[in-house]
């Protein structure tokens, strides 16, 4: 059994993070020849409507997602109830945010606003009709075929953003990029999942699923809304151009990191279910996750930061230039969110919702508190205090781990100390190469990602890093 497990799990990182590595490949190269066409303007427009249909996506899902993942018991009334009440949901927060959309412009004072939220609010009834099967292919850990729905839905509606792009349709193009991904991925997810709507509405299936994913439900509204806070403040005190900036510096940052986060939380929190009533095997199969985690995260942020101005310049030109410092800065509050998120599939692991609430209610009570007191220091300031305010939250993350597990705050940092002195020592050698280095910024983006790889790997290997050991397990079991 174990080794099935470990054999399902090594499988699904593989699957998992070729997904990821893939949609973020396609991403980046789509993203830089949109940011090529659009004007930070465009991007900020968006950004400033992006909290609205993050939020009313966590009504959507409503942690019955997770639910159905965690139930040893899982019946075809428990996911026809899920079915059927993420498309009644979606169809009332599309509602909501029709009947809102007309405020956000008037708060913003940009009419065009309201037209583009509602567009956007489209992908609520969309993503309400593929919640179960996403759910149902990440219980069975077929994520090969998650994979294959991703990237190919990507593929396909980056190609129809392009062609709006240079036909002139400007923010617009966004719109009908998100648009085509979530239907395209719609009908993939049809098309691949076996699982189709058998059962029928039930109270007690109900009543369990709203039980455990409420507060999920909350924990979820208190991350969106302080992760979209930051657009909102700088959306409403400075320019769209200045959120743009911000928003493609953030982007940048959030590809590696949230990529890399999607895939542990996919991959952790259906595999460590299968193991939550044996503590010492999940108290070694979490710390291992760990250490490959940051294995892999800590130096690509940390190389993102020290080749922040040739990669801005190389990619998206000398328009996006004043996006470079806030990049560097947001990376290192970024590198640790992987790690927040298996610390929170813990508590998910172990049904302890309740405690995931609480200390989401603590963290952004300080985030929001930070944020305020960051604003007059300008988008320098703010982004500063992003990377106070996630240090803070994974010493809170941490509380609770060690309580359930044994694993707390102290043990964590042990273990991955190794590979955050190696991140930095690479980092800081290839910063100091671009600044007495004269070459075409290309040249120097080039020459810093193979120094910085080759740095890395090399010192890796002579330590001999067991985490360097399960990277190539994995390639090499894929």
């Amino acid at each position: 059994m174990a080794e099935s497990l470990k054999k399902k799990t090594v499988k699904g990182v593989a699957w998992t993070a070729t997904d990821r590595v893939a949609n973020l490949t396609i991403g980046f190269i789509i993203g830089v020849v949109l940011a090529r066409i659009l004007s930070p303007g465009d991007y900020g427009l968006l950004a400033m409507i992006a909290v609205f249909n993050a939020i009313a996506y966590v009504f959507l899902n409503s942690g019955f997602g997770g639910a159905l993942i965690r139930k040893p018991d899982l019946t075809e009334n428990d996911n026809t109830t899920a079915f059927i009440f993420n498309i009644a949901a979606g169809a009332v927060m599309y509602g909501v945010i029709w009947l809102i959309a007309p405020l956000v412009a008037q708060f913003y004072d940009k009419p065009i606003l309201a037209q583009l939220l509602r567009a956007e609010g489209i992908l609520l009834i969309i993503s309400a009709f593929k919640i179960v099967q996403n759910t149902q292919l990440s219980r069975a850990l077929n994520f090969k075929a998650k994979a294959i729905i991703n990237v190919s839905s990507h593929i396909a509606a980056g190609i129809l953003a392009i062609v709006a792009a240079y036909r002139g349709l400007g923010v617009w193009s966004l719109v009908i990029q998100h648009i085509a991904t979530g239907l395209f991925s719609l009908i993939l997810f049809w098309i691949l999942s076996p699982w189709r709507p058998r059962g029928r509405w039930d109270k007690n299936s109900f009543r369990y699923l709203w039980g455990y994913g409420s507060k999920m439900l909350a924990s979820g509204l208190l991350d969106k809304i302080y992760a979209n806070i930051y657009p909102i403040i700088i959306g409403k005190f400075f320019s769209a151009a200045d959120l743009g900036q911000y928003a493609r510096a953030k982007d940048y940052t959030r590809m590696p990191s949230q990529g890399l986060t999607e895939v542990i939380q996919q991959v952790t929190f259906p595999v460590l279910s299968r193991i939550q009533n044996d503590d010492n095997r999940l108290r070694d199969s979490y710390r291992r996750m760990l250490r490959f985690t940051a294995f892999i995260m800590f130096p690509v942020m940390v190389a993102i930061a020290a080749l922040a101005h040739p990669l801005i310049i190389t990619l998206v030109t000398a328009k996006w230039e004043p996006c470079v410092p806030y990049l560097q800065i947001i990376c290192f509050a970024s590198m640790w969110y992987p790690i927040h998120a298996i610390n929170l599939n813990l508590l998910q692991v172990k049904g302890r919702s309740d405690l995931f609430l609480r200390l989401e209610i603590i963290k952004k009570v300080i985030a929001t508190i930070a944020i305020f007191v960051s604003v007059p220091f300008g988008i320098t300031g703010i982004c500063i205090g992003s990377v106070c305010t996630s240090l803070i939250g994974l010493a809170i993350n941490t509380y609770y781990t060690g309580r359930l597990i044994n694993v707390g705050f102290f043990m964590q940092m042990r273990d991955l100390t190794p590979t955050l002195l190696l991140s930095l020592l690479t980092g800081a050698l290839i910063y100091a190469f671009t600044r007495l280095v004269h070459l075409p910024e290309a040249a120097l983006l080039t020459i810093g990602i193979l120094a910085a790889a080759a740095i890395y790997l090399t010192v890796a290997r002579l330590t001999r890093m067991p985490e360097l050991r399960e990277s190539l397990d994995i390639i090499h079991r894929r």
